[in-house]
């Protein structure tokens, strides 16, 4: 698919939830969270409670696949994004813009995800800077921490980097558990996983710039904290406890009861943060939430 730096490829629901189209009309169907207007609730991290919009980009450069304490499995929880992008949106800077602009009302904070944003970062850089400078937004960009991009970072407020523990690396095992085969990114995602200079980059350009940034760590057994301290922490600098954000692995509520008390100890115990995800309490294990 041939793409120029003024287009956006977008994931399944796309902007979401909004009520109106481009051009200020309302929808047909209500969004998916059932409710009569435009936006959520930030589910994880810092910003978990904040009414916000969202934009959701096509395509990972990796494909997570974890395991639960049970040993079943359990894979990106937005596989359409990552695994299997069949339904996609090609639009323009400007159409998203507009989408964005007439579901505003009276939201202040948008997220950008994915997929991987970062794959996208020319056309996605043009429109974090009108989103900044026309709308005023406060934009987070949710990123898997192995890319990093300047001229698209100065328009971001917060960084929501989630690094992928080895819990989360596909083999075959897990693929032929899932009817998958491993070809294509999930052949490189262990290679591809840890870019300490990436993570590095970006807690460096939130320190010089006075930008927040959390590293969030989805964590699903006790090996994991080890993990964390000794391949990630020990060998960055310039991060803060405060800065560190531990998700019980799980993508319903029944998955959350396996590794919630873990992931909650293992926070205490270190001075880090503890991150729900109200979203799913909120609307359940549904997309477009």
């Amino acid at each position: 698919m041939k793409m120029d730096n003024s287009q956006l490829v977008l994931a399944n629901e796309g902007v979401f939830p909004i009520t109106k189209d481009a051009q200020g009309n309302r929808l047909n169907d209500r969004p998916a969270t059932g409710l009569s207007v435009s936006g959520t609730i930030q589910g994880e991290g810092i910003m978990a409670g904040v009414p916000s919009l969202f934009v959701r980009l096509a395509s990972c450069n990796l494909r997570c696949i974890w395991e639960l304490p049970d040993g079943t499995l359990s894979r990106c929880d937005t596989p359409y994004a990552s695994f299997e992008v069949k339904t996609i949106q090609q639009l323009s800077v400007d159409t998203v813009f507009e989408l964005i602009k007439q579901n505003q009302g009276n939201l202040k904070h948008l997220v950008l995800t994915g997929g991987e944003p970062l794959l996208q970062k020319k056309p996605l850089t043009m429109l974090a800077k009108r989103l900044k400078q026309e709308l005023g937004l406060h934009l987070t960009m949710e990123t898997n921490g192995t890319l990093f991009d300047d001229d698209l970072a100065q328009y971001i407020d917060l960084f929501s980097v989630s690094p992928k523990l080895t819990n989360a690396t596909p083999n075959a095992k897990k693929m032929e558990a899932l009817g998958l085969k491993m070809n294509g990114p999930a052949d490189f995602h262990a290679e591809k996983r840890y870019n300490l200079k990436a993570l590095q980059s970006f807690i460096d350009f939130s320190r010089s710039n006075h930008k927040a940034i959390q590293l969030k760590f989805v964590v699903a057994r006790a090996t994991d904290e080890q993990e964390i301290i000794q391949q990630y922490l020990q060998r960055l600098t310039g991060w803060q406890p405060e800065d560190i954000m531990l998700m019980p692995l799980g993508a319903n509520q029944e998955e959350l009861k396996q590794t919630t008390n873990l992931v909650v100890e293992m926070a205490i115990r270190n001075g880090w943060r503890y991150t729900s995800r109200i979203h799913i309490d909120l609307f359940g294990a549904i997309a477009g939430v």
